[in-house]
């Protein structure tokens, strides 16, 4: 009897797994490593019937992280898997069926966080063996799944388009957040739009005021606007949510609270004023002043910060105080309005990333500077995770986005000896570092929002289609 040869497939190639309801998935194929590895965030071990199960979330769609599969599984093993960057970590592992290429059988799965990879699934050898041959140099030999396929096959996980009109007021269309927030609208069924906010203008007039876009197209019907404005395009930015609420469109975060939360020494006050612990902060005009300034917040080492700054820009910290006056008077020479606070050094170059929604903490993670840096920004090269805050740093971020009338709303807190204390609010904060590091759906939780202050309610989803 002849042997049955193994089939050929590519570096990367489309499979599913119908009892975990994937109808279709992308993998790489790579025989370098051992076990077989699928995504998985919200990870939870639990018991049924005397035995360890896993539940867990898959997104499936590298390119579209509104689609979520939500997971039940028997643990077969925990394993400790050393990551393509040397790392080792603990993973659950799983069986399921695996459908390649007309082939169909069972195979080993490691949960892990693998937002940051191209592919969604890594196919080890493992799993190949007696079944395939790797030709690396070509992608798909088995075939190709099309965008409208795609959206067939999971067209159970998408709303009807029967929701709101939500236009979205940015700059950039392809950044992360913006992309989120546009496929989070679509899967719950709301029509999406994006105005660039550099190319709409208004109509100031009592009776139809309006607000237009590029080749004059007048912008009507929205039911909500979401803003994410750039520093640089706060004052026009808000000149336009300001049109846009006079012409009956509800805006997600007001013109007002962004304005309030891009002015540093305001916020503060409004911060201090309402108790609400902050590092001692001092502000003055005249470089005179200086020596005395620096010794009000407890002198060096201190952070000084440009009244307007984001993500880490403009923030620079001074080791001494001569070092810190230097500092100083260059920016007051350049009448540049500057916060002079004092350094927490228990802080260890870490702070937490709270991210509000509508009063509620729906994510949080602690960021930590890269070696040498005392600012923990992950867009300077700093790390983030998951974290668990406490009750009382909950409450402070709660209490501090609702200050400012934040619907959304990103607040930093630093840990010191005194207890949490409020470093900032960011009325634009992005999704890309919290989603990955949390493994939650934001720009979901943000689209639920608006339903919720329009009072929307969905029509209920169809049945889950069969693979």
């Amino acid at each position: 009897m002849k042997k049955k040869l193994p089939k050929i497939i590519g570096n990367a190639e489309w499979c599913s797994f119908e009892t975990l309801k994937i109808p279709a998935i992308k993998a790489r194929i790579d025989s370098g490593a051992k076990t077989s590895s699928i995504q998985a965030t919200n990870i939870n071990r639990f018991k049924r019937g005397g035995k360890s199960w896993v539940s867990f979330e898959i997104c499936p769609l590298q390119d579209n992280l509104s689609f979520s599969i939500t997971c039940e599984a028997p643990i077969i093993d925990t394993r400790l898997i050393k990551s393509s960057s040397g790392i080792a970590e603990k993973r659950f592992v799983i069986r399921a069926p695996l459908k390649l290429g007309g082939e169909y059988f069972e195979i080993e799965l490691t949960l892990a966080n693998r937002d940051g990879m191209d592919f969604r699934m890594l196919l080890g050898r493992e799993a190949m063996r007696n079944h395939f041959l790797v030709d690396p140099s070509k992608s798909y030999l088995l075939g190709e799944v099309s965008e409208e396929t795609l959206r067939s096959m999971y067209s159970h996980l998408t709303y009807s388009k029967t929701g709101l009109k939500i236009g979205l007021l940015a700059t950039d269309k392809s950044l992360y957040s913006n992309k989120r927030l546009m496929e989070a609208g679509v899967a719950r069924g709301h029509e999406m739009q994006f105005y660039n906010i550099q190319q709409c203008y208004m109509r100031l007039d009592t009776d139809t005021p309006e607000i237009r876009y590029r080749g004059g197209n007048i912008i009507q019907d929205l039911d909500a606007i979401i803003p994410r404005i750039r520093p640089s395009m706060t004052f026009y930015g808000c000149a336009l949510l300001r049109q846009f609420q006079s012409i009956g469109t509800y805006c997600l975060n007001s013109d007002i609270s962004i304005s309030q939360s891009r002015d540093k020494l305001f916020s503060s006050q409004l911060f201090s004023s309402n108790k609400i612990n902050i590092p001692i902060t001092g502000f003055a005009k005249s470089p005179l002043d200086t020596k005395d300034l620096i010794e009000m917040v407890g002198g060096a080492p201190l952070v000084i910060k440009l009244l307007q700054s984001a993500q880490g820009k403009g923030v620079v910290s001074a080791e001494t105080n001569k070092a810190a006056e230097s500092v100083i008077n260059a920016f007051k020479s350049l009448q540049a309005n500057i916060l002079v606070q004092e350094f927490i050094k228990e802080a260890s170059g870490k702070d937490l990333r709270c991210f509000v929604v509508n009063g509620k903490v729906v994510a949080s993670i602690e960021r930590t500077a890269p070696k040498g840096e005392f600012r923990s920004n992950i867009h300077v090269g700093g790390t983030a995770k998951k974290i668990k805050i406490t009750s009382e740093e909950r409450r402070l971020a709660i209490k501090a986005a609702k200050i400012l009338n934040l619907v959304v709303a990103g607040v930093d807190i630093i840990r010191s000896n005194k207890g949490p204390l409020l470093l900032e609010v960011n009325s634009s904060p992005g999704l890309e570092g919290i989603e990955t590091a949390s493994g939650k759906n934001i720009a979901n939780e943000i689209i639920i929002a608006i339903e919720k202050k329009l009072k929307f309610k969905h029509s209920p989803k169809p049945d889950s289609k069969k693979i």
